[in-house]
């Protein structure tokens, strides 16, 4: 059975900087799109970013550009979202997820695909 793990997440100040782990585990495929989605209270639910199989295809929202970047792990689906500069804007329940390919990060209303995980909250105060 596939399994999702997230971890890395906590409070810090703005300007500060988080780095979230994933690592999916079970998963048949070598090919896959794993990456970030969060939702934060009263807020619709957001893509974050996302890195395809190899890492030469990424996907970031436009309101992360410049200040989180995603990357690989050596390990097989595993990958790291390494948060700079944060904001209060950011604070939300950060969900990893991997799916066979990236579309959903670019489609707002796509729904049930993929594996998501538990999630890991991070916080930025003021």
């Amino acid at each position: 059975q596939v399994q999702v793990a997230e971890s890395g997440g906590g409070s810090v100040q703005a300007g500060g900087s988080l780095r979230l782990s994933c690592v999916a585990s079970g998963y048949t495929y070598s090919n896959n799109c794993m990456g970030w989605f969060r939702q934060a209270p009263g807020k619709k639910r957001e893509p974050v970013a996302a890195i395809y199989t190899g890492g030469s295809t990424t996907f970031y929202a436009d309101s992360v550009k410049g200040r989180f970047a995603i990357s690989e792990g050596n390990a097989k689906n595993t990958v790291y979202l390494q948060m700079n500069s944060l904001k209060p804007e950011d604070t939300a329940m950060y969900y990893c997820v991997i799916d066979d390919a990236c579309a959903a990060w670019y489609d707002s209303y796509a729904s049930d695909f993929g594996y998501w995980g538990q999630g890991t909250q991070v916080t930025v105060s003021s």
